[in-house]
């Protein structure tokens, strides 16, 4: 009887790390690689933002699964459930075990609604949405746009999330264009913020305030939703430097719900003991796992130090590739990854405010001394046209 299908290296995850990176490593030579991963699109979640702000498409962000997946590497149709790293064999839903050489654990995050009672059922009610889900990022601008007075609140939540600065995209897309509709001065715009500052990288603050202030946003600082009653639409903050909880009726609510590892990888030993977070446990500068050698992570499932972004991952699927090419033939990992992170906010509908930072939020610019923190038309540019070539073209064959 024959044994559980093998792999010298598996993936579990086709998003933008998993794809990437095996386009990469069957690039460095690794020919048998596959990727697990159970969805049937691929999604670009950057342009979410510009869909639920009426500067982009859905179908600009979606392409088929097996359009990205690199020639020579083998998709997985199937979802992980479980991992044995003593035994180096990975469960998939199909009820298949596969056994690796090598583990990459990429899954991304789930999106976590039930932590924040009434959330789920509010961004499905006819005046909630969330650019989080592809789904309903359109629906995000069909309400947005049409909203000619009232009370729009946009949320972010405390934790690890997908590119944090994301919360507030389609924020600023909105008010520049209730100003260019005449009707910004007829809508209280309110931004539920968890953290001391709008961001919390310098300079970019300085930015950000000052288009919350140019645009009237009342902004919510250390405050967090802590539930949501859709059918009286109101929304109850919470102030987390004196526990007050402040009722907010609102006419538009765009969340962004909590976030974490999956569920299944939770329930691995994956994680470092204690982390309810679910991360796996991985040095975060190599991205090799702290217990188990041949196991690896990168991206927003992976315990690293940096803000989740897909500017970070860029710069780890290179260091993971050749960590794990160097691993397989026993050599020493040179390769570091330095804690980079980017995120364009889009500040209005034609300029960007281009954060880049390291995993202590100091500023970290590619270009030295180049104030790309402030708000350009050419950062739209290269945020709104040229990223998505680059990703569709480049990122995802290895090549960026």
């Amino acid at each position: 009887m024959a044994g559980p299908e093998h792999h010298d290296v598996l993936i579990i995850g086709g998003g933008n790390a998993g794809i990437s990176l095996a386009a990469r490593l069957h690039r460095y030579g690794v020919k048998d690689v596959a990727v697990a991963e159970p969805k049937d699109h691929h999604l670009y979640q950057p342009l979410f933002s510009h869909i639920a702000g009426g500067r982009a498409t859905a179908s600009e962000a979606i392409r088929p699964q097996a359009s990205v997946t690199p020639r020579g590497v083998t998709w997985l149709h199937d979802g992980a459930t479980a991992v044995d790293a003593a035994a180096n064999t990975v469960s998939l839903a199909s009820g298949a075990n596969i056994t690796y050489g090598h583990l990459v654990v990429c899954p991304g995050l789930q999106l976590d609604w039930d932590r924040i009672p009434g959330l789920a059922e509010a961004v499905h009610s006819p005046h909630g949405a969330s650019h989080y889900e592809f789904e309903l990022a359109p629906k995000a601008w069909a309400l947005l746009s049409t909203l000619k007075s009232g009370i729009a609140v946009f949320t972010m939540p405390a934790g690890p999330i997908k590119c944090g600065g994301a919360a507030q995209k389609p924020m600023y897309l909105a008010c520049d264009y209730w100003r260019e509709q005449g009707v910004l001065d007829d809508i209280r715009v309110v931004m539920v913020q968890p953290y001391p500052t709008v961001f919390g990288v310098p300079g970019v603050d300085e930015e950000l305030d000052r288009k919350v202030a140019e645009y009237g946003i009342e902004l919510r600082l250390n405050s967090e939703l802590v539930s949501v009653d859709p059918a009286a639409r109101t929304a109850h903050i919470r102030n987390n430097s004196d526990g007050g909880i402040e009722e907010l009726r609102y006419d538009v609510l765009n969340a962004v719900p909590p976030q974490s590892a999956p569920d299944w990888l939770k329930r691995t030993d994956l994680p470092a003991p204690g982390d309810a977070g679910g991360f796996v446990q991985v040095d975060p500068e190599t991205l090799q796992h702290v217990r188990y050698p041949n196991v690896w992570s990168l991206g927003d499932a992976a315990g690293t130090t940096n803000s989740k972004c897909g500017g970070a991952l860029r710069k780890q699927t290179k260091v993971l590739a050749k960590n794990l090419v160097s691993a397989r033939k026993g050599k020493p990992l040179k390769e570091k990854y330095n804690g980079y992170a980017v995120c364009p906010f889009t500040a209005s509908r034609s300029t960007v405010v281009f954060a880049e930072f390291d995993d202590q939020y100091q500023p970290m610019p590619t270009i030295p001394r180049v104030p790309t923190w402030k708000e350009s038309r050419a950062s739209w540019v290269v945020d709104r046209d040229v990223f998505p070539q680059v990703y569709w073209n480049l990122i995802l064959k290895g090549r960026a």
